[in-house]
């Protein structure tokens, strides 16, 4: 009975320490710029933050930065919440496996940026995709906030809640598709005269990736 609660109690001291890196990127954002943090806290309700930043610096940008890794900070520890509460591995819970997802997550968004932007040279139309990945990534964040919310429910409040899971996971979906409109709705033409390769990408480096992350965990 102590050896569960001691490995328990290791189990939470790791995550909160992730959860509070998580958290201090947030308030280095905000205290570093705080109007561009004001309008990015709307960005579901008000394009603000797109129109007015998407031509400076994109994705090389601090706030960017700092708001990505608290996303993939929150988007890994969920995904190991989801294959500890759905028994999805036989891979021992701990921060090692944390650790693996993070760096497959780290290493698929890498990839998945450096494809889009190789294309893009190819192509000559760097400036769209970069417009184009920018919206993309600010939602994608902006969904790290329902990420950490869950993560902090999952680990103090309501543990191995499938419900809190469920919820979370339809919250992220309907934020990610709300950015999908937009960036759908802003280059109707482009995707229209590309509709070939806009499906293409789709299913490349979209649907793809989160399938074979899928059979991944099943083995």
């Amino acid at each position: 009975m102590k050896e569960v609660f001691y490995r328990a109690a290791q189990n939470i001291d790791w995550i909160t320490i992730i959860l509070c890196c998580s958290i201090i990127s947030i308030v280095l954002a905000k205290s570093l710029y705080y109007h561009r943090f004001s309008n990015f806290m709307i960005l579901p309700f008000n394009n603000k933050y797109i129109f007015m930043y998407n031509k400076k610096d994109k994705l090389s940008h601090w706030f960017t930065i700092f708001l990505s890794i608290f996303q993939l900070l929150n988007f890994a520890l969920f995904v190991y919440y989801i294959d500890s509460i759905f028994h999805i591995s036989n891979a021992t819970k701990s921060a090692n496996l944390y650790f693996g997802i993070l760096g497959m997550v780290l290493l698929f968004f890498m990839i998945k940026i450096i494809l889009n932007l190789s294309n893009a040279f190819v192509f000559n139309i760097t400036d769209t995709i970069s417009e184009f990945l920018f919206k993309n990534i600010a939602y994608l964040n902006y969904s790290g906030f329902v990420l950490l919310f869950a993560n902090i429910l999952l680990t103090y409040v309501i543990k191995d809640s499938k419900t809190v899971v469920y919820i979370s996971f339809a919250l992220f979906f309907i934020i990610n598709m709300i950015g999908w409109v937009v960036v759908i709705r802003n280059y109707q033409k482009l995707i229209a005269n590309n509709f070939f390769y806009f499906i293409l990408y789709l299913c490349a480096l979209e649907i793809t990736p989160i399938v074979l992350l899928g059979d991944y965990f099943k083995d």
